[in-house]
């Protein structure tokens, strides 16, 4: 719920954002996107102008709609996303819910020449690495979320041995 000015809102976001926000009660400044559709309004939030601007512009991609591009932003961060659509990488798009092959080769149709960023083969790389290292913990029984957290925190290191080692002994700590 946001409340601004004594007006109060339920907002949508993602579980990402969500580990990103302070306590409750505490001031936050989030960037919104408000949707009216027929008798229905809907509010996204975001924590980071990019991650709504990025929401904005799957938006425009036809038959994604504001729910599946959030969706889309659960994956990960905007910019890995972007290599991943650079990359043509649509495995890592099909990841999000509710999007499938054609919906995920349709965003990369649309979007690659409206994106820029550079490097995004090395992006593309560790997020391979970083996914293989994910499904590696949470088949050991970790939750999904903590090993995100503990993965985007971590520190790069060169080979997936040294990576996997690091998050299990962070894993540790926290549990």
């Amino acid at each position: 719920m946001i409340e601004c000015g004594g007006i109060g809102m339920k907002a949508l976001t993602h579980s990402r954002a969500l580990s990103q926000l302070p306590p409750v009660g505490e001031e936050v400044r989030v960037f919104c996107r408000l949707y009216i559709r027929d008798e229905q309004m809907e509010l996204f939030a975001f924590v980071n102008e990019e991650e709504l601007t990025f929401f904005e512009m799957l938006n425009t991609v036809g038959g994604v709609g504001p729910k599946t591009a959030l969706g889309v932003l659960e994956i990960d961060k905007v910019p890995n996303i972007m290599a991943a659509i650079l990359e043509k990488r649509i495995d890592v798009l099909t990841h999000a819910s509710g999007i499938g092959k054609k919906t995920a080769e349709r965003i990369v149709l649309e979007l690659q020449n409206k994106i820029k960023l550079s490097g995004s083969h090395a992006t593309t790389k560790e997020m391979d690495m970083n996914r293989e290292i994910e499904e590696i913990l949470v088949g050991l029984g970790y939750v999904r979320h903590a090993v995100r957290v503990v993965l985007q925190k971590g520190e790069k290191k060169e080979t997936l041995e040294e990576r996997l080692r690091d998050a299990l002994r962070e894993l540790g700590r926290t549990a």
